[in-house]
């Protein structure tokens, strides 16, 4: 059957499902090969560019050649994400019932943003926003509101923070009043996301302060408490604090409970980034350790890094009440609507008013998988975690940098032939050694990835340049991560081992050479 637009409407309903079994055909023998598909792709920006460029088309063109032209042009030259071998940044999933549900939401195309607009799109959205609470360990009644990431949750958790602040800015705005310096805190860990929200906001950077983790990585509450005392005393005004579960350089989780009471003590908002961690709580065995969120005064959990949820779709809750409401609600006369008991206007808790159907991917997810399906999915990438790490633990050659909870692995290496050089070395000489295994642990990233195979990424923490293995994509088995093993030790062996060889250009080089 030929799928082609005529000169008015769209396709036919017959059309449409014809191209549907094409597609869902391309997807299947897309999985059925996803072993020997490689994770990365092996084309120049300018390369890459040149094979998609194309004129404007003037008429309608049958779906078979667009079809061709994605699977030819397009498929080859992703990174694929939702692949078993991705292991790089936080490794994400989009599921059979999430991409199938987006599939359906989006047929359907219905705005979000009043009840009157999407009534039953609007009330799952309050299900699965309780069904989430419930999962992360959070307040199921708090305020709640599914928006499109994490960077935007912390963005509108700051803003609702700074009204609650008492200044008016809502009303009054910053410019010409004789405001005091507003001060927002995290560690030196929190996700960027932080910093763009505080230039957003028009705190300032300056007004950013970025405390020093212990050696966990963790933020610390007696150095918090320092800082605010010493900010009151200069006449700042401390409003909140940004504590993180599951860190992005190494999945650190700060102590939730004792930064509270250094806020509650303040009077300060707690804001707790649990994009990557929060799910985890789920577990048993996790949520023993990491208590709950009960704490925060909001929090934001990403589905779509560990529910196993296509992007882009994150849960942001604030237990206190008209807070989000306070800061974003503004109805102008063309979308009031009549009251109805229990209607919820999601519009009113973030700047977005198209906002699409995200809550039934997540109801088609949580329902096709089940509370116990996705406790034993993410006990089994906890598993896969802990066996890299003792793998990583017996290797002389490795080391692991801190130990998440979660199933982030962090690692460096540091050749066994280069420990009685460091154990002899001063201060000078063992700054260029670190240097030199910095060099040597970018070189290894490359050679990992240069095969294509795989996929894992870096980071620089105070321990120096780390490696990142990030265990989370639904499809991941036991030999994904031991072909990842191979690839990383066989890169680790073709490595030159010669000290001298990494070592930058100084005084030690010539002593070690």
């Amino acid at each position: 059957m030929e799928i082609k637009a005529g000169p008015l409407g769209d396709w036919t309903p017959e059309q449409i499902e014809a191209a549907g079994r094409e597609v869902m055909a391309l997807i299947r023998e897309h999985f059925e090969g996803i072993d020997e598909t490689p994770v990365l792709p092996d084309i120049g920006a300018r390369e890459l560019q040149a094979l998609l460029a194309a004129p404007l088309p003037e008429e309608p063109e049958d779906f078979g050649a667009i079809l061709q032209d994605t699977k030819t042009r397009v498929l080859p030259h992703l990174t694929l994400w939702n692949h078993p071998r991705f292991f790089a940044y936080f490794s994400i999933t989009g599921s059979a019932p999430g991409f199938l549900a987006d599939a359906l939401a989006q047929a359907l195309n219905v705005n979000a943003m009043l009840w009157k607009t999407a009534p039953a799109a609007s009330a799952l959205e309050q299900v699965v926003l309780r069904w989430m609470a419930e999962m992360i360990g959070y307040d199921p009644d708090a305020d709640g509101v599914l928006v499109n990431g994490a960077s935007l949750a912390t963005f509108y958790a700051l803003a609702a923070a700074r009204e609650a602040a008492g200044f008016d800015i809502r009303q009054k705005g910053m410019a010409g009043r004789d405001l005091p310096p507003l001060r927002v805190y995290c560690s030196e860990h929190a996700h960027s996301s932080v910093d763009k929200a505080v230039i957003a906001l028009g705190l300032g950077l300056d007004n950013l302060v970025k405390l020093p983790g212990d050696e966990q990585h963790r933020l610390d509450p007696r150095r918090l408490a320092e800082a605010v005392a010493a900010d009151k005393a200069r006449g700042y005004q401390p409003i909140a604090v940004v504590a993180v579960a599951g860190t992005t350089s190494t999945g650190a989780l700060d102590p939730i409970e004792d930064i509270a009471a250094v806020c509650r003590e303040h009077g300060l908002w707690l804001h707790v980034d649990a994009a990557y961690g929060g799910f985890y709580n789920i577990v048993p065995a996790v949520r023993e350790q990491a208590g709950t969120f009960h704490a925060a005064d909001s929090i934001v959990a990403n589905p779509h890094k560990v529910l196993f949820t296509p992007q882009e779709v994150s849960a942001l809750y604030c237990r206190r009440k008209g807070a989000l409401a306070d800061a974003f609600s503004l109805v102008p006369p063309y979308l009031r609507t009549a009251p109805d008991d229990g209607a919820v206007n999601f519009m009113d808790f973030s700047l977005q008013l198209g906002r699409r159907f995200r809550s039934l991917t997540l109801w088609w997810v949580i329902r096709a998988y089940g509370r116990q399906g996705i406790i034993a999915r993410l006990e089994h990438q906890l598993r896969l975690a802990q066996e890299l790490r003792a793998r990583i633990d017996a290797h002389p050659d490795l080391e692991t940098v801190t130990r998440s909870l979660y199933p982030l692995v962090c690692l460096r290496a540091f050749p066994r032939e280069w420990r009685p050089a460091w154990e002899a070395a001063g201060g000078d000489e063992r700054s260029d050694i670190r240097a030199a295994a910095d060099r040597f642990n970018a070189a290894l990233l490359e050679r990992v990835n240069g095969t294509r195979a795989q996929f894992i990424s870096h980071s620089v923490v105070p321990e120096g340049y780390i490696l990142r293995v990030a265990i989370g994509n639904i499809r991941t088995a036991s030999r994904h991560v031991d072909e990842l093993w191979q690839a990383l030790t066989g890169a680790l062996d073709s490595l030159p081992r010669d000290l001298a060889h990494w070592l930058p250009e100084s005084p030690a080089k010539e002593a070690f050479t």
